[in-house]
């Protein structure tokens, strides 16, 4: 597996409003995990939309694991153009931080937002160019990443592309794990 697209909830989806929340740190470090054995299996790219929350959050990881020296490269595939034209200052801020991380940076529609129609053409065209997804997601609390879930299901059983969900118990696990070595 050459190329894996990271998506999942938008932060505010989870009630976290600061990008560098304690909760960010226990969803960075589960991703950490997951991204670090993938990497090692060959995983050359990761691939984002730009999206507010998991996939910022995963742009961060790459960023770590570009600095410990794993051999990681990070795109960023926006829907549309100017996609955080509505965002507060905070979060343009930390998407132009993650824009600094990514290897490669393109629009899938070359205009701005016009409708709903460019969020299905971009999980299409991720899906379609990458070997799988990990998605930050838990089947029992619906919300965005639903869309690109039921789209990366579909993929999984008509080919052989790769579909994981971190969903809120494998999370837990991680914050067990962190707390019990302080």
């Amino acid at each position: 597996m050459k190329s894996i697209a990271v998506t999942g909830y938008k932060n505010f989806e989870l009630g976290i409003f600061k990008k560098d929340a304690d909760e960010a740190i226990y969803i960075k470090k589960t991703m950490k995990r997951h991204l670090v054995l993938l990497i090692e299996d060959g995983l050359e790219w990761v691939i984002i939309s730009g999206q507010l929350g998991i996939e910022l959050w995963a742009g961060e990881v790459v960023g770590e694991l570009k600095k410990e020296a794993y051999a990681i490269k990070l795109a960023i595939l926006e829907p549309f153009e100017n996609q955080s034209g509505n965002w507060n200052e905070a979060n343009k801020l930390w998407a132009s931080e993650v824009l600094t991380i990514a290897d490669y940076h393109a629009f899938i529609t070359k205009r701005p937002y016009e409708n709903p129609s460019q969020f299905a053409a971009r999980d299409g065209f991720i899906i379609d160019n990458t070997d799988g997804a990990i998605l930050v997601y838990d089947l029992e609390k619906e919300g965005s990443p639903k869309f690109f879930y039921d789209r990366a299901k579909l993929a999984k059983e008509r080919s052989d592309y790769y579909l994981e969900c971190i969903d809120f118990y494998a999370l837990q696990d991680v914050v067990e794990d962190m707390n019990q070595a302080f």
